[in-house]
């Protein structure tokens, strides 16, 4: 595999953060207003069980990103325990010419209290190099058999659908689209990213 540097990645499965594939433009999910008050950030869940978050996870939606535009399908993400505060993070994807592609960085803990507010970043890639620095990635919803998690920033400028499985029928991307909504996603910014026995097109996930 070619490590090679995907300028502005976050895990994917972002994500880690921040996340990966995706053709088409650099369209971003706008937020949606959330009651009386307003637009309000993404939030993360309660609580997130680090050592069960750990592992392979495979990008099954996301929001397109500039930096993985060269990302064609099987996008993932692989998270270890460095320490109670610190995940590697390692992105790949296959390339539209076929080659494999990746990049290796890390994730740290920014909040202690919920595990589930992370700053992820990658050696040597322009604004992100710096272990430390402000939330970037965030686990908004989680399943209950952590089979699937829906990630973002903040400003939901960004965001990631990621399974365990790269298989994914018609009406659980449904179940994932409704999810998405609620947590203030605009579905037609989110794109399938095609995966063995998932999606075999990049759509937008308001069509599926």
């Amino acid at each position: 595999m070619k490590l090679r540097s995907m300028a502005g990645r976050a895990l994917v499965a972002g994500a880690c953060a921040t996340g990966l594939i995706l053709a088409g433009g650099t369209a971003q999910a706008a937020p949606a207003p959330s009651g009386s008050a307003g637009w309000e950030p993404l939030t993360p869940i309660p609580s997130l069980d680090v050592e069960r978050y750990l592992g392979t996870w495979n990008q099954i939606a996301a929001v397109p990103q500039p930096f993985n535009l060269e990302c064609a399908r099987d996008t993932q993400a692989n998270y270890s325990l460095i320490d109670p505060a610190n995940i590697r993070v390692e992105n790949t994807c296959t390339t539209w010419s076929g080659e494999q592609n990746g990049i290796v960085g890390n994730a740290r803990v920014n909040d202690t209290v919920t595990n589930a507010q992370l700053h992820v970043s990658f050696p040597g890639v322009p604004t992100q190099g710096n272990p430390e620095g402000p939330t970037n990635y965030i686990v908004a919803y989680i399943a209950d058999d952590y089979s699937w998690a829906l990630v973002g920033d903040p400003f939901r400028t960004s965001g990631f659908v990621l399974s365990r499985s790269p298989e994914v029928s018609t009406e659980k991307f449904r179940e994932i689209r409704a999810v998405v909504e609620s947590k203030g996603y605009n579905s037609t910014f989110v794109l399938t990213s095609p995966t063995p026995g998932g999606a075999t097109d990049i759509r937008p996930l308001s069509s599926v």
